[in-house]
Protein backbone atom coordinates (compact mmCIF):
# COMPACT_ATOMS: atom_id res chain seq x y z
CA UNK A 1 0.00 0.00 0.00
CA UNK A 2 1.39 3.37 -1.03
CA UNK A 3 0.96 6.23 1.42
CA UNK A 4 1.21 9.79 0.18
CA UNK A 5 2.04 13.05 1.96
CA UNK A 6 1.72 16.33 0.07
CA UNK A 7 3.40 19.58 1.08
CA UNK A 8 4.46 22.96 -0.23
CA UNK A 9 1.17 24.76 -0.63
CA UNK A 10 0.48 28.26 0.56
CA UNK A 11 -0.86 31.69 -0.25
CA UNK A 12 0.66 33.47 -3.24
CA UNK A 13 -0.22 36.44 -5.40
CA UNK A 14 -1.23 35.98 -9.01
CA UNK A 15 1.86 35.56 -11.15
CA UNK A 16 3.79 33.92 -8.35
CA UNK A 17 5.22 30.42 -8.03
CA UNK A 18 5.02 27.45 -5.70
CA UNK A 19 6.66 24.05 -5.67
CA UNK A 20 4.66 21.14 -4.33
CA UNK A 21 6.15 17.89 -3.11
CA UNK A 22 4.61 14.48 -2.61
CA UNK A 23 6.47 11.90 -0.56
CA UNK A 24 5.39 8.34 -1.21
CA UNK A 25 6.04 5.27 0.87
CA UNK A 26 5.78 1.83 -0.57
CA UNK A 27 7.73 -0.16 -3.07
CA UNK A 28 5.40 0.36 -6.03
CA UNK A 29 6.20 4.05 -6.47
CA UNK A 30 9.06 3.44 -8.89
CA UNK A 31 6.98 1.28 -11.24
CA UNK A 32 3.91 3.50 -11.45
CA UNK A 33 2.91 6.70 -13.14
CA UNK A 34 2.16 9.48 -10.68
CA UNK A 35 -0.27 12.33 -11.03
CA UNK A 36 -1.08 15.65 -9.44
CA UNK A 37 -4.75 16.37 -8.98
CA UNK A 38 -6.62 19.36 -7.63
CA UNK A 39 -10.05 20.02 -6.23
CA UNK A 40 -11.49 23.49 -5.97
CA UNK A 41 -14.48 24.26 -3.73
CA UNK A 42 -17.69 22.95 -5.26
CA UNK A 43 -15.87 21.24 -8.11
CA UNK A 44 -14.81 17.70 -8.90
CA UNK A 45 -11.25 16.59 -8.46
CA UNK A 46 -9.32 16.94 -11.72
CA UNK A 47 -6.04 15.56 -12.99
CA UNK A 48 -3.62 18.34 -13.89
CA UNK A 49 -0.32 16.56 -14.57
CA UNK A 50 1.00 13.02 -15.00
CA UNK A 51 4.49 11.59 -15.14
CA UNK A 52 5.22 8.00 -16.10
CA UNK A 53 7.79 5.81 -14.41
CA UNK A 54 10.08 6.60 -17.33
CA UNK A 55 9.63 10.34 -17.04
CA UNK A 56 7.17 11.12 -19.83
CA UNK A 57 4.77 13.90 -18.91
CA UNK A 58 1.33 15.14 -19.83
CA UNK A 59 -0.65 18.16 -18.67
CA UNK A 60 -4.17 19.49 -18.60
CA UNK A 61 -4.64 22.31 -21.07
CA UNK A 62 -5.35 24.72 -18.24
CA UNK A 63 -1.82 24.35 -16.79
CA UNK A 64 0.23 23.53 -19.87
CA UNK A 65 3.24 25.81 -20.15
CA UNK A 66 2.95 26.95 -16.52
CA UNK A 67 3.26 23.76 -14.45
CA UNK A 68 6.04 21.17 -14.56
CA UNK A 69 5.82 17.73 -13.01
CA UNK A 70 8.96 15.79 -12.11
CA UNK A 71 9.96 12.84 -9.96
CA UNK A 72 12.92 11.58 -7.98
CA UNK A 73 12.64 7.81 -7.86
CA UNK A 74 15.58 7.52 -5.46
CA UNK A 75 13.61 9.57 -2.93
CA UNK A 76 10.13 8.30 -3.81
CA UNK A 77 9.04 11.88 -4.37
CA UNK A 78 7.09 13.65 -7.09
CA UNK A 79 7.10 17.42 -7.54
CA UNK A 80 4.89 20.02 -9.17
CA UNK A 81 6.51 23.33 -10.05
CA UNK A 82 3.77 25.90 -10.56
CA UNK A 83 4.61 29.20 -12.22
CA UNK A 84 2.48 32.13 -13.38
CA UNK A 85 -0.19 31.15 -10.91
CA UNK A 86 -3.73 32.40 -11.42
CA UNK A 87 -6.64 32.78 -8.99
CA UNK A 88 -8.37 29.89 -10.78
CA UNK A 89 -5.51 27.61 -9.69
CA UNK A 90 -6.78 27.92 -6.12
CA UNK A 91 -7.55 24.40 -4.88
CA UNK A 92 -6.41 21.58 -2.67
CA UNK A 93 -3.70 19.67 -4.52
CA UNK A 94 -3.22 15.94 -4.18
CA UNK A 95 -0.93 13.34 -5.68
CA UNK A 96 -1.83 9.75 -6.43
CA UNK A 97 -1.43 6.97 -8.92
CA UNK A 98 -3.79 7.78 -11.81
CA UNK A 99 -6.77 5.46 -11.75
CA UNK A 100 -6.38 4.54 -8.09
CA UNK A 101 -9.48 5.40 -6.09
CA UNK A 102 -8.01 4.86 -2.64
CA UNK A 103 -5.05 6.05 -0.63
CA UNK A 104 -5.52 9.79 -1.00
CA UNK A 105 -3.40 11.94 1.27
CA UNK A 106 -4.53 15.06 3.09
CA UNK A 107 -3.59 17.32 0.20
CA UNK A 108 -1.99 20.73 0.34
CA UNK A 109 -3.91 23.99 -0.03
CA UNK A 110 -2.89 26.42 -2.75
CA UNK A 111 -4.50 29.85 -2.65
CA UNK A 112 -3.78 32.44 -5.33
CA UNK A 113 -4.91 35.97 -4.63
CA UNK A 114 -5.72 38.44 -7.46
Amino acid sequence: QVQLVESGGGLVQAGGSLRLSCAASGSIFKTNAMGWFRQAPGKQRELVAVITSGGSTNYADSVKGRFTISRDNAKNTVFLQMNSLRPEDTAVYYCNIPGRSTGWGQGTQVTVSP
